[in-house]
């Protein structure tokens, strides 16, 4: 059964919605975590809503947080365990995509995914096996889940920025170029990516900027 995902939400500057961004949270945290990202991306992107739905799942690890699914090597789960969180997750996230756009009057090329982590893993699971491109993915610090599936379950593509810190203890740096390959063996032709230096597993302000740029240039936001 699909789960009904709550968000929370920073309206455009404008007050005119033109296009969304929709923040998908990492492991252990939830929406409210990335939400804050809205005030300084909105202060250059008048036009545009910010979402951040909460993960379906309270966080095995983290009581006060949530996943979008299990981490064997985190929380002790099993790989079946893992996998069929991962499937349910990413349904309630089409879901909750699907219904977002009807509700805003949006078509998907209005619409970006930014996600952070696990986030991110499920943004580049979740948007290529949707039948109409999204406008992008931002990708930050994550990979490309059962990258040898892609190419085969690929409906749709879109530019993508991938973006992590060279001193990720979490999601190891090579995850990236690793996810740029994946991308790109499955037909991929707009895929980007950005390096923030000395930084572990977060978001720095040089991968911000980079992040803005790519919204507005590439998203066309």
């Amino acid at each position: 059964m699909t789960r009904v995902l709550q968000a929370g939400r920073r309206p455009p500057v404008s007050g005119d919605t033109r296009s969304a961004v929709v923040f998908l949270h990492g492991y252990g945290a939830n929406g409210a975590d990335l939400l804050g990202l809205a005030e300084p991306l909105g202060e250059h992107l008048p036009d545009t809503l910010f979402v951040a739905p909460d993960a379906p799942e309270t966080c095995a690890v983290n009581p006060m947080g949530l996943q979008w699914f299990p981490i064997p090597w985190i929380d002790g789960s099993s790989q079946e365990e893992a996998e069929a969180g991962m499937r349910a997750a990413a349904t309630d996230l089409d879901a909750f995509l699907d219904a977002f756009m009807v509700d805003e009057d949006l078509l998907p090329e209005q619409v970006a995914l930014f996600g952070f982590s696990q986030g991110t893993m499920m943004a580049l699971h979740v948007a290529p096996r949707r039948e109409d491109p999204v406008a992008g993915v931002v990708a930050f610090s994550g990979r490309v889940l059962s990258p040898d599936l892609l190419e085969d379950e690929t409906r749709s593509r879109f530019p993508v920025l991938l973006v992590h810190g060279d001193q990720d203890d979490v999601v190891p740096p090579h995850s990236m170029p690793e996810a740029a390959e994946a991308l790109q063996t499955a037909g991929w032709q707009e895929v980007f990516a950005h390096v923030m230096k000395g930084t572990g597993h977060g978001i720095a302000p040089d991968g911000l900027s980079v992040a803005l740029a790519f919204l507005r240039d590439k998203c066309g936001f």
